[in-house]
């Protein structure tokens, strides 16, 4: 299994997911879908599937148009949300295949969306699984809270997302990385772990070169959105459990401004 990275608009990433033996891949959030399309032909791939995390336009926007640009492609998307162009609709817990090696589970994780979809991906020969988190879980942060609740995110979050391996790779919908962590930084000052990878985000960026994927493991260490568990975050923000510190830490995620 091969992770392609495909930058759209202004800060998204669209991926595709190839498998390695037969080439047939998949693309996540297509929204620019020639530019998608002349990636998988630029590295010789088979375009069978659209994993669609939500409906928001741009990350569903392109649905219809890579329809017409590719006959026959199935277009996944939750059941809940309604998804452009969807064929296929999928509710937590259903599972995908592409070509020989690949397996997609489908997470729902509502919030952002109430049909929000993450997609987890396994291989044969791949070690280290991935997850596609759309706007639920970006790096360093997690989306707005548009159509769910903050018991909603907590459980997507945290117990959804929290409960995969920690070494899954996190490959989140739009490239907000450095800004979540100088916001992160002003809830944790002191958090070492934090403000290396700020310096490397930074780096990267500077670079303009991506900051995704994180891991499951290291969004434990630095982002305080999926930190809200423990008792010295809650403290820090005046708060006596892990939901209401979630609910308070978007609240000034949205004051702060992003």
């Amino acid at each position: 299994m091969k992770i392609h990275h495909v930058p759209c608009l202004e800060d998204n990433y669209a991926y595709l997911i190839v498998d390695e033996s037969t080439k047939e891949a998949a693309a996540v959030d297509p929204v620019e879908p020639e530019k998608v399309i002349g990636k998988a032909r630029e590295i010789g791939a088979d375009l069978k599937l659209v994993l669609t995390t939500h409906h928001h336009w741009d990350h569903a926007g392109g649905n219809k148009k890579i329809k017409q640009l590719v006959p026959g492609i199935k277009v996944v998307g939750g059941s809940l949300d309604n998804v452009e162009g969807c064929t296929d609709k999928v509710e937590n817990g259903d599972r995908l295949n592409l070509g020989s090696d690949v397996n997609i589970l489908s997470l729902h994780t509502p919030c952002h969306t109430k049909g929000h979809i993450s997609y987890y991906v396994t291989s044969k020969d791949e070690e280290e699984p991935a997850v596609f988190t759309g706007d639920t879980l970006f790096i360093a942060g997690c989306g707005k809270f548009f159509e769910g609740t903050a018991e909603d995110m907590y459980q997507s979050l945290c117990v959804t997302l929290g409960s995969l391996p920690r070494t899954t790779r996190v490959f989140c919908g739009h490239e907000y990385t450095e800004k979540n962590l100088r916001f992160a930084s002003t809830v944790e000052p002191d958090n070492e772990k934090l403000s290396q990878k700020l310096h490397w985000a930074q780096q990267q960026r500077n670079a303009k070169l991506p900051t995704i994927p994180s891991s499951i493991g290291e969004e434990f260490e630095t982002n305080p959105f999926m930190r809200v568990d423990l008792p010295e975050i809650q403290v820090k923000i005046g708060c006596r459990s892990a939901v209401e510190a979630l609910r308070e830490l978007r609240r000034r995620k949205d004051n702060w401004g992003g």
